[in-house]
């Protein structure tokens, strides 16, 4: 972030010192969209002040770039829903539970899975600000003004409209690492290692987009001769995004605090984690049963798959505790005929499928 706004901003944040209850999150921002009308209304201040969720820091953001906030939402939503589809199979399956914590009381243990949701929210943010740049939404920012690529061929010319993806990580840094960089917890504190915990995986979130992000090309030339290509910087699908991250999650690394108030290996055999890996404090709840403590929502109800030996199979997913069969009937668009022109007709064909739920 540049310009004498993004300076005042940090001057802002920088003077955010006391702690912050973890009650509520920015996340919040997916359960209660912003009404984009609402945003531009003269004197509509109050907006930055009736948004739920957001730190002193972050509130303070929110106040000068307002219109980034329907957009910081938009990234929220899509991260919930990328960890949703990553763990629909798994007995923690990021399950929403209210409007304000939106996950629950989970999210305040620092396990592997509090560390995929934090790298997954704040890759969102990045792919949601870069697209609005792109998509020219907001003022503070427009194509990408990435450098061309030393590989492209000398004929192909750069500078499409592309995703501005540096813009879209400098100010997901800034809004979703604030409300960690405004506690000041006890060197060596649990407090310290949970807020450092939070701090490297939402780096991992913001470096896997950009990680991702490639060059497209499009052609040009009489009758598709492609005698000419413009090309520009694209964003991955989120989809990917969230398939590295997923694969980041299953090779988390446990660290602990130091005295020194830096976080280091539980295990000094494995390799260090780079900013693009994640990390954990805690070792991960008994997903398996209801726990008001822990957040845990259990897997109890839960549909599983009798014929598969994964984490989806009847065994696992129900922990042991079997399972209930019962017959439902799936209604599905069948025998379908393209008609001249243009059309596709198609019959609804019913079938009776067995199903299978936790006890």
């Amino acid at each position: 972030m540049t310009g004498p706004r993004l300076a005042l901003a940090a001057a802002l944040l920088c003077s955010c010192t006391s702690p912050v209850a973890d009650a509520n999150s920015w996340w919040s921002l997916a359960m209660n969209p912003i009404q984009r009308p609402e945003m531009y209304i003269i004197g509509a201040q109050p907006v930055c002040s009736q948004l739920p969720g957001l730190s002193p820091g972050q509130r303070k953001l929110c106040q000068l770039y307002q219109e980034h906030m329907v957009f910081i939402g938009e990234g929220a939503r899509s991260a919930i829903k990328e960890c949703q589809y990553q763990f629909r199979q798994r007995r923690w399956n990021c399950s929403t539970v209210d409007n304000t914590s939106v996950f629950g009381r989970v999210m305040k243990i620092g396990s592997r899975e509090t560390a995929f949701t934090y790298a997954v929210s704040a890759a969102g943010v990045v792919n949601a600000i870069s697209r609005a740049c792109r998509e020219g939404e907001l003022s503070s920012c427009g194509c990408s003004r990435a450098a061309r690529p030393k590989d492209l061929p000398r004929d192909w010319l750069w500078g499409g409209c592309g995703d501005n993806v540096d813009y879209g990580y400098r100010f997901a840094k800034e809004f979703v690492d604030a409300k960690e960089r405004e506690k000041n917890y006890v060197r060596g504190s649990e407090e310290q290692a949970r807020m450092l915990m939070n701090l490297q995986n939402n780096e991992a979130g913001r470096r896997a987009v950009y990680k991702l992000a490639d060059v497209a090309c499009k052609c040009h030339g009489v009758s598709g001769s492609c005698s000419l290509k413009t090309c520009w910087l694209q964003l991955a699908d989120f989809r990917k995004v969230g398939d590295l991250l997923k694969e980041k999650y299953d090779s988390a690394a446990a660290m602990r605090i130091s005295r020194k108030g830096k976080l280091e290996l539980v295990n000094a055999r494995f390799n260090t984690p780079t900013q693009e890996d994640l990390v954990y404090v805690d070792p991960s709840p008994d997903y398996c049963l209801r726990n008001e403590t822990t957040g845990s929502l259990g897997t109890q109800g839960r549909l599983c798959n009798k014929t598969s030996e994964g984490m989806d199979g009847c065994e696992l997913m129900c922990c042991g505790r079997g399972y209930d069969q019962f017959k439902s009937v799936q209604v599905e668009r069948c025998h379908c005929k393209f008609h001249w022109c243009c059309y596709v007709k198609c019959k609804k064909c019913t079938e009776i499928v067995d199903q299978y739920v936790c006890k």
